[in-house]
């Protein structure tokens, strides 16, 4: 049984984890980390990482990038592993990610969603192939209540796409300030807020006379939480290093 410390217990998709995790014989919520307590979990919740008592195999973290410092002296601290599923991390907080890798086993993806890495696969190779032909946009939408934009995801789409080009590009966030033409060596990246929308990423290649568009659509919160668990199983027992879903894939 892998004991699990839940990062951000009482927000949507701490709720989310702790209902799957519930339903698994292989894994189990062992405690709560949260600075609100005012949802009855079963399991305890602790409002400051000092006074956590259970015993963790694996911390999962679906919080605030507020909460990263913290959560990493208690990590490394206690030796224990760290699923890090928050989005909005600067390039500060990435590198202190990385760094901490050294010491212990660090699951970060900008996405939990098998889904959305096998998009970022499949634009990969159609980049490649497109490169000297078509422009590449990026459309991504969210729900009214998202901070960060553009998303970690879209951001990841793009970096994902420029790593195969022999042509390194320009991210281009809205035009609207811009008053010329397109040029051949940017990717656009769009962010849309409004209702409900759980996640769905467009990347479009615009080429002569043609349009090609790959896209994901999470119906449910629920995708990233089962990929979340799939992480903490896969890394509890792993040496230090930095993994990501592409090494959770290969696994399976």
């Amino acid at each position: 049984m892998v004991n699990i410390l839940m990062s951000g217990c009482n927000g949507k998709m701490g709720q989310v984890i702790t209902r799957l995790a519930g339903e698994s014989e292989s894994l189990r919520i062992a405690a709560g980390y949260d600075i609100r307590d005012s949802i009855k979990n079963p399991y305890p919740v602790y409002t400051s990482l000092n006074g956590i008592k259970e015993k963790i195999d694996v911390i999962i973290d679906f919080s605030n990038p507020d909460a990263l410092a913290n959560l990493l002296v208690f990590a490394l601290d206690k030796k224990i592993p760290l699923v890090m599923a928050t989005t909005g991390l600067t390039q500060a907080q990435v590198k202190s990610l990385e760094a901490a890798s050294s010491q212990i086993p660090v699951f970060f993806s900008a996405n939990m969603s098998l889904g959305v890495n096998l998009l970022i696969e499949l634009v990969k190779k159609a980049a490649r192939i497109l490169e000297s032909s078509f422009d590449i946009e990026i459309v991504e939408k969210h729900h009214n209540q998202k901070l960060d934009a553009p998303s970690g995801t879209a951001l990841a789409i793009a970096d994902a796409i420029n790593s195969v080009l022999q042509q390194k590009q320009e991210y281009v966030y809205d035009r609207h300030s811009r008053r010329k033409k397109r040029s051949r060596s940017e990717i656009g990246i769009h962010a849309v807020r409004g209702g409900t929308i759980v996640g769905d990423h467009s990347v479009i290649f615009a080429g002569n006379d043609e349009i090609i568009e790959i896209n994901h659509t999470a119906m449910s919160k629920e995708i990233f939480g089962v990929g979340a668990l799939r992480a903490a199983m896969y890394l509890h027992d792993k040496k230090p290093g930095l993994y990501n879903m592409n090494d959770l894939i290969a696994s399976e």
